[in-house]
C-alpha cells in the first residue's frame, strides 16, 4: 500500500507522521518512528517488489494486477497460494534491497558502508571500498515485513508459510550477493585488487524467485510436540529448504473476472498465437478462443551515424496482427 502513495513527505512531516500511514501495525508505526528517514526507502523497495512481480507474471493468467485499497493484490492471493508466497518475498526481498542501498548511498544516519569486511582474502585481494550493508537491509526488513504476522501469533497455518517465504526472499537477495573489483598498479596492472561486496540487480532477485515460485512445495500444518511445523503435503517430495517457498492451497484458475477478489480474468489480453507456454493463445485464453486484428506499429528504421556524433533514423510504419482473449 506504500508503493501505491504518491509521497511520504507530507505526511511524516506532521508530528504524529508515522500513524497517519495507513495500513501499518503498532509495532510497524514504532519502526517508523524509530527510522522515520528509512521510510522513504521502504516505499521505494515496495515499488520495486510490484514492478518486478508484474513483470515475472506479465504473461501468465494472474499478472499481478493491483487494485487501489488496503488490499492492493485483492483477496485470492493472500488467501495462502503460491501467488501468495511470491508476494511475501518479493516484499521482503525488495524492503532489504532499497533499505540496504540507501545505506551505501549515506541516505540513512543510523547505517552506511559494511565495514565488518576486511584484511585480505584467500584469493589474495584486499577487501576495501564500500560493501553493501546487507545484513542491516535484512535486519530492517525482518523488523519492518515481519511484524504484521508475528503480531497475528505464532501458531496460524498461514503466519508460519508467510514468514517462511519472507525470509526465502531475503535469502534470495544474501545468497547472491558479489564482488566486484577494482585494479590498481603502474599503467594499470593488476598488482593490487580492491574488492566489495554489492547486492545483485533486483531482476535477478526477482528471477531467482519466479523459479522457487514454479517449484514451490504444498504443505500442511502438522504439530510435533509442542510446536506446529508445516510438512510437505506429498511425503515422496524432497523436505523443501530455507530458501524454498511453501503454499497451503491450491491456486484458483484466474480465468474468469472476479474484481471483489482482485481476479481481473484474461479477457481482453493479447496472447501469442503459436506459443505452447502459458502466454499462448490456448492456454492464455483458457479455452474460450481469441481475436485477431491489425494494429499499426511504428519504428525507428534506416539509422545512419552522422559525423560527428549523431544518428538520425526514419520512422517506418507496418501494421502486425494482434491477438487477443474473447
Amino acid at each position: 500500500y506504500l508503493a501505491k502513495q504518491t509521497s511520504l513527505q507530507a505526511v511524516l512531516r506532521d508530528p504524529g507522521g508515522c500513524e497517519g500511514l495507513t495500513g501499518l501495525v503498532e509495532e510497524q508505526v514504532r519502526v517508523c518512528q524509530r527510522q522515520v528517514e528509512a521510510m522513504d526507502a521502504v516505499k521505494q523497495g515496495a515499488e520495486l517488489a510490484v514492478e518486478e512481480c508484474q513483470h515475472q507474471f506479465h504473461s501468465r493468467r494472474w499478472n499481478c494486477s493491483t487494485l487501489q485499497g488496503l488490499q492492493v493484490f485483492g483477496k485470492v492471493v493472500i488467501q495462502g497460494t503460491r501467488e501468495s508466497a511470491f508476494i511475501h518475498a518479493i516484499s521482503a526481498a525488495g524492503i532489504a534491497f532499497a533499505v540496504t542501498r540507501a545505506c551505501s548511498r549515506g541516505e540513512l544516519e543510523k547505517c552506511g558502508c559494511d565495514r565488518k569486511i576486511r584484511g585480505v582474502s584467500p584469493e589474495g585481494f584486499q577487501w576495501s571500498g564500500c560493501s553493501d550493508n546487507l545484513s542491516y537491509g535484512v535486519a530492517f526488513s525482518q523488523a519492518f515485513v515481519d511484524n504484521p504476522e508475528r503480531s497475528r501469533g505464532i501458531s496460524s497455518s498461514r503466519v508460519l508459510m508467510n514468514l517462511h517465504n519472507n525470509e526465502a526472499g531475503r535469502k534470495a537477495l544474501l545468497a547472491h550477493m558479489k564482488v566486484e573489483c577494482k585494479c590498481h598498479g603502474v599503467s594499470g596492472s593488476c598488482e593490487v585488487r580492491t574488492c566489495w561486496k554489492v547486492m545483485p540487480p533486483f531482476r535477478k532477485v526477482g528471477n531467482v524467485l519466479k523459479e522457487k515460485f514454479e517449484g514451490a512445495t504444498e504443505v500442511y500444518p502438522k504439530r510435533v510436540g509442542s510446536r506446529k511445523l508445516l510438512v510437505p503435503k506429498n511425503s515422496r517430495f524432497k523436505p523443501y529448504t530455507a530458501h524454498d517457498l511453501v503454499y497451503l492451497l491450491a491456486s484458483p484458475d484466474f480465468c474468469d473476472r472476479d474484481p471483489r477478489h482482485g481476479v481481473f480474468g484474461t479477457s481482453g489480453r493479447q496472447c501469442n498465437r503459436t506459443s505452447p507456454a502459458m502466454d499462448g493463445c490456448e492456454l492464455l485464453c483458457c479455452g474460450r478462443g481469441f481475436r485477431t486484428a491489425q494494429a499499426e506499429v511504428v519504428e525507428r528504421c534506416s539509422c545512419k551515424f552522422h559525423w560527428c556524433c549523431s544518428v538520425k533514423c526514419k520512422q517506418c510504419r507496418h501494421l502486425v496482427e494482434v491477438h487477443s482473449c474473447r
